[in-house]
């Protein structure tokens, strides 16, 4: 059998915001890994770990945890490790969920390992799905029940306190039959046409017309 990897974003800490889709793949998986950052491999340190009980006792459901050591040192003898985990998961396993907090796009550890796992193991690599989630600012808008873009404006994410990083830019609300010559392209630009409907597309280019209200770009950092 296949083995079958989610990366399961947890979103910001409340349960009731983290997706039914999130919910199938810890469901259906065999066991769950789960980061830690105590070095015994302990979850006293683990707000992923109370995050993922409080889910099972809510929706009654029980899976295995596996531990597994972050330091968050951001090297990739840490990322390989964590992989190795993963691999001798599925030595047991069949599925498994890894999970993280908030949104997998936002500074989330998984794409370090996916970039690990496609040069070594591109069949797991093609068998993985990453899921989404909701992000921190996207909850903190909520509470104060103000917008993070409305209109005209435009929205910013900025790490503090580094300047000058490399930059993934998303543009929204496009015109049908608007020319994106103006769209600089720096980094790898992908055009997402009618996400999640039926004639969804996804092309690793940049369109040279809009042809679809449902149109996002997005140019990926290098």
């Amino acid at each position: 059998m296949d083995k079958k990897l989610f990366m399961v974003s947890l979103g910001p800490g409340d349960i009731d915001l983290v997706t039914i889709k999130a919910l199938k793949a810890l469901k259906s998986c065999d066991a769950v890994c789960v980061p830690t950052k105590s070095e015994d491999r302990s979850f006293k340190k683990s707000l992923t770990h109370k995050i993922v009980s409080a889910l099972m006792n809510e929706h009654n459901f029980n899976k295995p945890l596996i531990p597994i050591y972050t330091p968050m040192q951001y090297n990739k003898e840490d990322w390989q490790y964590q992989v190795d985990c993963i691999y001798d998961g599925f030595k047991t396993y069949n599925a498994l969920s890894f999970v993280t907090l908030g949104d997998s796009a936002i500074y989330s550890t998984i794409y370090y390992l996916l970039d690990i796992i496609k040069v070594q193991n591109p069949s797991l690599y093609e068998n993985t799905e990453v899921i989404a989630g909701v992000t921190s600012f996207s909850q903190a808008s909520a509470k104060v029940k103000k917008p993070l873009c409305v209109g005209e404006s435009a929205l910013e994410i900025i790490p503090l306190p580094k300047r000058d990083l490399p930059k993934t830019k998303v543009y929204m609300r496009p015109k049908v039959g608007m020319d994106t010559e103006s769209i600089k392209e720096e980094g790898e630009m992908y055009t997402f046409e009618n996400l999640n409907f039926k004639d969804e597309s996804i092309v690793p280019q940049k369109k040279e017309v809009v042809s679809k209200y449902m149109t996002l770009f997005i140019d990926f950092f290098k």
